[in-house]
């Protein structure tokens, strides 16, 4: 038997040996590939691809359900939403989603998906769950840019050929209001506390900020980069990190990524990527930011605390989204 003073030795020990042998699961990157119709999986541990997965035609917007047990994917081409399970990466449904789709928004109540209808100048309104199709809403001609605002009040779509952003109370499903911002908005974000929408503008070269109380515009980024000409910085994506310290911008075919003090709304940086880049995830304690690069194909790696881009990592053809699972 052992004497009393080694007992709580002995379970200390035997409680280290448990945590070290509990398996961490590394997170992994999910990337739409438009040109292959693929998803791409990377081991962000490795930094490698470790599967490549085949899905319906041109994949470009991907998000997680709630829970991250289930990818949706934008197969545009195919007219559809298709739904993967994460377990074993397995298509198990398909959502009417109306024609086009090219981006969506989930509502926080994990059943209402919000998809933009680029060829019908629609907003489609889809039950995760059951399937029924529960709205269409007229909005502005080639809608692409879609969120849902953390408190659930608003769905907002972007129009590429009116030049709005298009508000939409969640409560009926009606369209109230509409925002003018510049040439071809292509995304929009909201800050965690759901008061205020960065909209990107990607022919206009700029980013609006806008208040959602009012929605009206409060301030209008510009962007300037040394040595590329004004017409290639084009802002598509954009990202906020959750302490309300910075925006990431992705800039199209200028192959950088601005880093904006999303207090002062300044320029710090731009940060030299790969060749037009589209979107742009964060990994769960926000440290790393991967960017989807079109042209040349691969995604790049920014260290947040260092503001540097560490690694580039080979994908498929075109890699539009990106959507990170810890």
């Amino acid at each position: 038997m052992l004497p009393l003073k080694s007992k709580p030795r002995l379970l200390t020990t035997l409680l280290s040996v448990m945590l070290c042998s509990t398996p961490v699961l590394a997170e992994k990157a999910y990337v739409s590939n438009e040109k292959d119709n693929t998803i791409s999986i990377i081991d962000l541990d490795s930094m490698e691809v470790t599967e490549t997965l085949n899905v319906g035609e041109r994949p470009r917007g991907i998000i997680f359900s709630q829970d991250r047990s289930k990818l949706y994917i934008c197969a545009s081409d195919s007219d559809t939403v298709q739904v993967m399970d994460l377990k074993d990466h397995s298509i198990i449904a398909e959502l009417p989603s109306g024609e086009d789709p090219e981006q969506f928004a989930l509502h926080p109540d994990d059943r209402r998906l919000y998809i933009a209808n680029e060829d019908d100048a629609l907003v489609t309104v889809v039950d995760t769950q059951t399937h029924e199709v529960l709205a269409q809403i007229d909005v502005g001609v080639e809608p692409e840019g879609m969120a849902v605002s953390p408190d659930g009040k608003w769905a907002v779509s972007t129009s590429e050929t009116t030049n709005m952003v298009h508000w939409i109370d969640t409560e009926t499903n009606q369209l109230i209001d509409n925002t003018l911002v510049d040439q071809r908005p292509r995304h929009v974000e909201f800050t965690q506390d759901s008061s205020i929408l960065w909209a990107s503008s990607e022919i206009g070269g700029t980013v609006s900020v806008i208040d959602v109380a009012s929605r009206q515009i409060q301030h209008k980024l510009n962007f300037k980069i040394k040595g590329i000409h004004p017409d290639k910085v084009q802002p598509v994506g954009v990202r906020l990190t959750d302490d309300g310290k910075y925006a990431f911008v992705a800039l199209g075919p200028a192959n950088h990524v601005a880093v904006v003090d999303a207090q002062t709304y300044e320029v710090i940086d731009y940060l030299l990527v790969g060749r037009r880049v589209w979107h742009m995830d964060f990994n769960a304690d926000q440290t790393k930011l991967l960017t989807t690069n079109g042209v040349s194909g691969d995604i790049s790696v920014i260290d947040i605390n260092k503001m540097k881009v560490t690694k580039s990592i080979k994908v498929g053809r075109y890699p539009w989204g990106v959507r990170i699972k810890s």
